[in-house]
């Protein structure tokens, strides 16, 4: 009895999303179609402060759906933390599942502007995330190797100056900068074979919000996220059964230091120190959380 109401729930939530996404792209698609029509930079401030407004709709209705179907049961833990909806913030988060994009969605909606995702490229194929791109101005990013950077020096530079141009559009209206600080998700064997220092994390990969920033100065403030469920399952038919339903979610304000700002990260070889740096602090302290946030 309990795995058939598990799995009408987990039904019931899917077509419940799948609508909700449905409704919300579909609008900012068609609203959208005039962008390359009508080149005007006025037009296209006013086109992406739409957007992102209904960007927010749509993020609360997937709020009430959660709420719905799975309870309050997600722990904000923000110590009072006041944000401004009209400034820009950069934020990272660990990765634990793909359902941690709903959970931070809903964590953020209405208290920082929009969370804008760094997205894998290798994902475009996938409607949602290809109009995510197209209407919200998610960018695709490549995520290359260490290695394959040494083999091709240019690619570092290529990277580079896609992310700036990506980024530029940001500044049509304030927007929160997102990026899975460890380039993706955590498993214990991803952490074995990295030989992560961290017991919780895998090491951080800095390369996309050390570009970022330096494409917005107007970024002043870094917003960690830090999640922590309570169930050991991260499949995605366990998250829309409500089997992952418990989660905790701490958020940490970091300001950003102005040693940062204003460096060109492709070339500058102590930036990109310094930067990693500044994370690595931050890394630590984040994976002392963790632990103690465990349920």
């Amino acid at each position: 009895m309990n795995n058939v109401k598990s799995g009408l729930i987990g039904l019931i939530t899917f077509i419940l999303i799948l609508l909700e996404l449905i409704i919300g792209f579909g609008t900012l698609a068609i609203i959208n179609l005039p962008r390359g029509l009508i080149p005007f930079k006025s037009f296209k401030i006013f086109l992406s402060k739409v957007s992102n407004y209904i960007g927010d709709l749509t993020v609360y209705g997937l709020k009430i759906i959660m709420l719905l179907m799975h309870g309050n049961n997600i722990e904000l833990i923000d110590d009072g933390e006041e944000f401004d909806q009209n400034a820009w913030y950069m934020a990272m988060s660990n990765h634990q599942s793909w359902a941690d994009i709903f959970v931070l969605l809903v964590s953020a909606n209405y208290k920082i502007p929009l969370l804008k995702f760094f997205m894998k490229k290798e994902l475009w194929w996938i409607p949602f995330v290809f109009l995510a791109n197209q209407t919200l101005n998610m960018p695709f990013v490549n995520r290359h190797s260490k290695e394959e950077i040494e083999k091709n020096p240019g690619l570092r530079t290529r990277d580079y100056e896609n992310t700036i141009k990506s980024c530029k559009r940001f500044l049509r209206s304030p927007s929160t900068i997102f990026s899975y600080a460890e380039g993706t998700r955590f498993t214990q064997d991803k952490h074995s074979s990295q030989n992560s220092p961290y017991k919780n994390l895998l090491a951080p990969k800095i390369g996309g919000m050390a570009t970022a920033l330096s494409a917005m100065p107007e970024i002043n403030t870094l917003i960690d996220y830090s999640l922590v469920y309570k169930s050991k399952k991260r499949g995605a038919w366990n998250f829309l059964t409500g089997e992952m339903k418990q989660v905790k979610v701490l958020v940490t304000k970091h300001k950003i230091p102005e040693s940062l700002k204003g460096k060109n990260y492709s070339e500058d070889y102590q930036y990109r120190e310094d930067f990693k740096d500044w994370i690595d602090s931050i890394w630590q302290q984040k994976d002392a959380d963790i632990e103690k946030l465990k349920f």
